[in-house]
């Protein structure tokens, strides 16, 4: 039974294939995660998942999608962080972390109130990118980042690294899919620069090997570093599959053990095939021709789906996001449907 086996990464080792993919809540005060998110992120730990990643996590201040995401930009943080990691890791899963920074994405409302921009004069704030190119009608154009400031975002990701660990993350992935800022360095739609990080794909690249490198430079060798990619942007002459495969082989060797392969939010307005599991083909391809572990994610729901993912060699983890939403206990499901056995905590035991 490939879901419920063990899997080693480094020196850490996660009791099955099941993890809680990133979703961002909305509901953070200044940075700092609430009970909500101890409660969201616990409940998916007593639930079975091996590996539990919080959302997105802002390096920056300014790198926040909305005012109510979560940080880890300030050394107050870790204090705030540092229970919730020793409640997921006291009920057997793993504490993960993403870093992230949403560049010319960032200073919107929370999808419930409407998800959009929020201007500088109503209480936002100016967002940066690789170019002052908006990410569509009505959203700020951000300020172009200089290559100077460029290295503090790298050196923000490194220090928000040092941050992670100290409040006890023992798994970290660098964000840089869904139209974000590392993303948007990558995709030529997004990144009109000219020079030493834009135009060729080695350019364009750059800042994601630089802040890979950073990150690696504080991160125990014993600890695994995830990248999460779009596998396509789903436009012509954008950032496409090819292209993911190509940044894998760059990555492997600076110490990425893992890549998570999505898709899609460059641009808007795509059209995109969804459909169960209509990304695992990326994280196959890119497992085969990069000689890297993956993960798959995207519209994984059913125990025998996610059980053939794994089995047929398409990929080495499953990102579950919706749908453990929906079902916290997805894995114990998954469990009895697929026939495996999976320990309970002492008191739920009685019902198992």
């Amino acid at each position: 039974m490939k879901l419920f086996s063990p899997f080693r990464i480094r020196e850490i080792e996660l009791k099955n294939r099941i993890v809680v993919s990133p979703m961002c809540e909305y509901s953070a005060k200044e940075g700092h995660p609430q009970a909500w998110h101890l409660v969201h992120l616990g409940s998916r730990a007593i639930g079975g998942a091996s590996l539990v990643f919080t959302e997105a996590t802002a390096v920056e201040k300014r790198g926040r999608i909305s005012s109510a995401d979560t940080g880890i930009y300030g050394d107050a943080h870790v204090a705030s962080w540092r229970p919730i990691a020793e409640f997921i890791r006291s009920h057997g899963a793993v504490p993960g972390m993403q870093l992230a920074h949403a560049g010319r994405k960032a200073s919107t409302s929370p999808p419930w109130t409407g998800g959009k921009p929020v201007s500088v004069q109503d209480g936002g704030w100016q967002p940066v990118g690789p170019s002052a190119l908006a990410f569509d009608a009505g959203y700020t154009v951000p300020h172009e980042l200089s290559a100077a400031e460029i290295g503090q975002i790298v050196a923000a990701f490194r220090k928000s690294t040092e941050r992670a660990l100290a409040a006890g993350f023992e798994i970290l992935e660098l964000h840089a899919a869904h139209g974000y800022l590392l993303h948007q360095f990558l995709s030529p739609l997004s990144n009109m620069r000219t020079d030493e990080y834009g135009g060729k794909f080695e350019n364009r690249i750059r800042i994601v090997k630089q802040v890979v490198s950073a990150v690696r430079e504080v991160l125990p060798q014993r600890l695994p570093l995830f990248v999460r990619v779009s596998a396509t942007d789903w436009k012509e002459g954008g950032w496409d599959l090819a292209q993911t495969i190509a940044l894998a082989q760059h990555l492997k060797p600076l110490g990425v053990d893992l890549v998570d392969a999505s898709s899609g939010g460059a641009v808007p307005g795509v059209k995109i095939p969804l459909g169960p599991g209509y990304q695992t083909g990326f994280a196959e391809a890119i497992r085969r021709e990069a000689g890297i572990a993956t993960g798959a994610v995207g519209m994984i729901t059913e125990p025998v789906q996610a059980e053939t993912i794994l089995a047929t060699g398409q990929a080495d983890l499953v990102f579950l996001a919706r749908e453990l939403l929906r079902d916290p206990y997805w894995p114990r499901r998954a469990a009895k449907a697929l026939d495996a056995k999976i320990e309970a905590p002492a008191q739920y035991q009685r019902a198992w």
